[in-house]
């Protein structure tokens, strides 16, 4: 595979038209896949995925991917998780009761919590474009996926469940909603997470691929 070649894990759960677009427009020549030796001979790898987190895990496991993902990740390959993708990476998630993850970034997926404000009502799902802003752990965002990202860029959402990071060193951004900060981005080495959809995120979510594809 050359170096702007990318796989999107094809799983049966995702918005794969989308992300392949947006990876094409960062430059990307994207390959949707479930085949077990192309994603085994991956340069770089997306795991997308919409809806629920237990019936993501049972498609992985169905295809035999979970192992291989992980093993993936493990050796260093840049590993990029969009929305329930990113949630995947997890040890496991409170949705529809208890459900393993990859266990790739220590942490779990919980409900989206309760405003603290009361004059910022939260709906769920949360669809909404929000800022990202630093994190608690304060990561310089130099030579990250968010080089570049302007104070008032906002990326676009769609969630109702929130991955928490055991270690706060693993978040590397989030977005204030009901007075709360939610995790958006995700890191832990070579294995990214994005809450937001980057895809559907216009200059800046192109920006955060093409950051991607650097890697």
């Amino acid at each position: 595979m050359s170096n702007n070649e990318v796989v999107i894990i094809d799983y049966g759960v995702g918005n794969i038209f989308s992300v392949r677009q947006g990876l094409e427009e960062a430059g990307a020549s994207p390959i949707v896949t479930s085949d077990i030796k192309l994603i085994q001979s991956a340069k770089k790898v997306v795991l997308p995925g919409v809806g629920a987190f237990k019936n993501a895990m049972n498609a992985l496991n169905a295809l035999k991917m979970k192992d291989l993902l992980i093993n993936i990740a493990n050796e260093g390959v840049p590993f990029l998780g969009i929305c329930l993708g990113m949630q995947l990476l997890f040890d496991e998630s409170d949705e529809f009761g208890l459900s393993k993850g990859l266990g790739l970034i220590p942490g779990r997926v919980e409900t989206y919590p309760l405003s603290i404000d009361k004059n910022q009502p939260i709906k769920i799902p949360q669809i909404n474009w929000h800022e990202l802003i630093p994190s608690e752990a304060h990561i310089d965002w130099k030579n990250t996926l968010l080089d570049n990202q302007e104070s008032n860029d906002s990326v676009y959402f769609v969630h109702s469940f929130v991955a928490n990071p055991v270690h706060k060193n693993h978040k590397l951004a989030d977005y204030i909603s009901g007075g709360n900060r939610i995790s958006a981005m995700v890191v832990k080495e070579n294995i990214i997470g994005c809450q937001f959809h980057p895809e559907k995120s216009g200059r800046a979510g192109i920006s955060i691929l093409k950051n991607f594809m650097k890697l």
